[in-house]
């Protein structure tokens, strides 16, 4: 087809055809990073975590006396235990994904942590049957034995004296990339330094702290004598008895602590918890594509109609000098393809534009460039789509329209 027409056609239209051209560029950038984006969050919403989540609740115990601690926890813990159905039992200061966390920059030796690179972590203490209760997988080396949580104690940086501590395997590799991180000291402050005994499967941290998904899994794990700081309980049963393992042992640390304030969730609300806001922007990032695609598209079947109206004598024209209704339909298909490739051209330089800056200012990752031909062809195929109708209407105008317009 000489598509020669079409331009001179198109140059007589620059300003609908501009504005046309501007919003199929402007949907193709929204498009590629708003379905980048839904992609990062549903990923981030199934990121593993490497704990028994169906059969884990915690509970937790506000308003007590922290000089008691040393004989409460004991005592709470030991209720627990008696539940039926309970298989594990520990004390925590934070949970996974509770939203509520200890972070501090961890280094590999003294002095460094000064510098920029020094990753932010969080800090789980927990007292015997930690790594059980959470049911936490060992990679390499061993946990705690019962010396070493007898020997923890809170310091003056209310943190345990240095001695032992578990790391995820993500932090291993952040801190020691390429080596063991077995025997090597991990470094809170200039004074506390721990010898690392053992390597763990990733566990989520309780907040994501600023460190982008990186730092999602960075985590290290402390063991401590029962103290104040250890006033959650995280309780360990079959997912088929969690839901009453949590209400008794509501009531147990109720009736041992009248008046506390005891409150317990299963994992699985601690999680959907924390995601309910990355749920809630999908949902709005989705409800965006739905708009700007519906948008595009009506603009396109707009602009289309419009011009068919205008150029009903034209086409009635080539009608009548022998043009068949195939003929007129691809002449509109043609002209809406170049108008949306001048769109989705602008467009992918624009999405590239926005993903650059989100990357500096909202910690997002680099989108792939595999995300650009995509937008490009879906709304290519959208502009094909959107065009039938004018271009259906356009190929029945009979040629005697040449006729009775003048």
């Amino acid at each position: 087809m000489d598509i020669r027409p079409i331009f001179a056609a198109l140059r007589k239209h620059r300003i609908p055809a501009g504005l046309i051209v501007l919003e199929i560029a402007l949907a193709c950038a929204v498009l590629c990073n708003a379905v980048f984006m839904i992609g990062q969050r549903i990923g981030e919403m199934h990121v593993p975590n490497a704990i028994d989540e169906a059969g884990i609740v915690d509970i937790t115990v506000q308003g007590t006396d922290p000089k008691l601690a040393a004989a409460d926890v004991p005592r709470n813990l030991a209720a627990l235990r008696e539940i039926p159905g309970v298989t594990a039992v520990a004390a925590v200061n934070i949970v996974p994904l509770s939203q509520s966390g200890w972070n501090s920059n961890v280094a590999t030796g003294p002095g460094e942590l000064l510098k920029k690179n020094t990753p932010n972590v969080a800090q789980y203490l927990f007292s015997r049957g930690g790594p059980e209760a959470l049911g936490m997988r060992l990679l390499r080396g061993r946990f705690f034995d019962d010396a070493e949580y007898a020997d923890s104690q809170l310091g003056v940086s209310y943190l345990p004296g240095g001695h032992v501590a578990l790391v995820t395997q993500s932090l291993a590799e952040r801190l020691w990339p390429g080596q063991s991180a077995l025997g090597k000291q991990a470094w809170i402050g200039d004074d506390n330094h721990y010898t690392v005994v053992g390597v763990v499967a990733d566990i989520l941290r309780p907040d994501r702290n600023g460190e982008g998904a990186a730092g999602f899994h960075w985590a290290i794990f402390l063991p401590l004598s029962p103290a104040s700081v250890l006033n959650t309980y995280i309780v360990r049963s079959n997912p088929g008895d969690r839901g009453r393992v949590l209400r008794d042992g509501i009531r147990k640390l109720e009736a041992l602590s009248p008046n506390a304030v005891v409150k317990g969730q299963t994992f699985t609300e601690v999680r959907d918890k924390f995601f309910a806001d990355t749920r809630s922007m999908v949902g709005m990032l989705a409800l965006v594509c739905v708009v700007m695609l519906a948008v595009t598209a009506f603009g396109i079947v707009g602009l289309t109609s419009f011009w068919v109206g205008q150029r009903r004598r034209q086409i009635g024209i080539r009608r009548a000098l022998g043009a068949t209704r195939g003929h007129i339909m691809r002449y509109f298909q043609t002209e809406n393809f170049l108008l949306t490739a001048a769109g989705v051209l602008l467009g992918m330089a624009l999405a590239f534009g926005i993903n650059v800056y989100l990357m500096q200012h909202y910690e997002l990752q680099r989108m792939p460039m595999y995300y650009l031909p995509a937008g490009a062809i879906a709304l290519w195929l959208l502009g094909q789509l959107a065009v039938i109708g004018p271009a259906r209407r356009a190929a029945a105008v009979p040629p005697v329209v040449a006729t009775r317009s003048g």
